[in-house]
């Protein structure tokens, strides 16, 4: 029997068989744990990390009381599509890690939406 970690890299890999990422439209990757939200646009035909955001940093941390709830999912979102849209980048393809569409994954997908990317 996996565990939930085996089962949601499990999940993960069958997803990366079906996308990757282009120059065109790099692939927006989610990952999340239990102290933190981490969102990076990764161009895969280049092995090339385009842009990264995540509660680590003090500009999207600075005002949050949590580094771990919906709100701070929303401030990575909003500030990858902000990095996304300087580096001239406006489609992306998403990949939600394995993890459910639901709570904080959803919550930086809808962010990082209403911020300008296409996805």
């Amino acid at each position: 029997m996996a565990t939930k970690a085996e089962a949601r890299r499990e999940r993960h890999a069958r997803l990366r068989k079906k996308l990757s990422g282009t120059q065109e439209r790099p692939r927006l990757c989610v990952r999340r744990s239990l102290h933190h939200v981490y969102a990076t646009i990764v161009d895969d035909a280049r092995g090339h990390t385009i842009a990264a955001a995540s509660t680590l940093e003090s500009s999207v941390a600075g005002p949050l009381g949590s580094k771990t709830n919906v709100e701070a999912a929303k401030a990575v979102g909003s500030a990858i599509a902000a990095k996304a849209k300087a580096a001239g980048i406006s489609d992306v393809v998403f990949d939600r890690g394995g993890y459910k569409y639901h709570g904080r994954v959803r919550a930086l997908a809808d962010a990082a939406r209403e911020a300008g990317l296409n996805f």
